[in-house]
């Protein structure tokens, strides 16, 4: 049986781009990574793809007049690498409501925050700043409203008295690495799928165990 193929979209480090190449690599593992995408020539994921043989492409986002431009060119090259789902990590870019559309159910993304609190950037940051005690990350399915879409799966981690931007984040990005794969893996056999703007799950399907509470008394 072929595996979807999988398009990794990054605009950086790749560093779930390589936590999807990694568990991609089981044998067991419903989809393969068949290319990885960036918007930056300079992204450094994209030299950490090849030297894991997998092929890359770059849509350089400066070459184009307005972000329809960018995502007509972006939409021929994932119809020319013929994939079939596509993940985000780390692409910073604002997709248009047609593009986002057209891949629909097959698109899902990686945000640093339990959706719906803190959509957009600087999430660490903010989450300290308004003293919430538990944080974390977001796979879901991307809608043409950004953050906003179904949710298919999340971790969250303590947030310590004594913790920075820094150290919060390396914390969630170890969850990040665990869940973004076990989502990926939903998708891709069908055990996951978007209906009527919503997951829906063939089967009960439990994250991993990520969740971890501040003790109580």
């Amino acid at each position: 049986m072929t595996k979807p193929r999988v398009a990794v979209l990054i605009s950086g480090r790749g560093s779930n781009m390589m936590s999807l190449i990694e568990a991609a690599a089981a044998p067991d593992f419903p989809a393969e990574i068949a290319v990885v995408i960036s918007n930056r020539p300079e992204a450094h994921g994209l030299a950490r793809a090849q030297a894991c043989n997998i092929p890359t492409r770059t849509v350089d986002h400066k070459a184009h007049a307005d972000r329809a431009a960018f995502d007509a060119a972006l939409d021929a090259v994932l119809v020319e690498e013929q994939a079939d789902l596509v993940c985000l990590a780390g692409f910073m870019r604002l997709l248009t409501a047609p593009f986002v559309e057209k891949w629909a159910g097959r698109m899902i993304n990686i945000h640093p925050a339990l959706l719906p609190s803190f959509k957009g950037l600087h999430t660490h940051e903010r989450a300290l700043a308004e003293g919430v005690r538990i944080h974390g990350c977001t796979v879901h399915f991307v809608t043409p409203e950004m953050d906003v879409g179904p949710i298919l799966m999340q971790a969250a981690v303590p947030v310590l008295d004594a913790d920075t931007p820094e150290t919060l984040g390396a914390r969630v990005l170890a969850q990040e690495h665990v869940i973004y794969p076990a989502a990926l893996r939903m998708v891709a056999d069908g055990r996951a799928r978007l209906e009527s703007g919503r997951v829906v799950l063939d089967e009960f399907v439990l994250a991993p165990p990520a969740l971890v509470v501040p003790p109580v008394g």
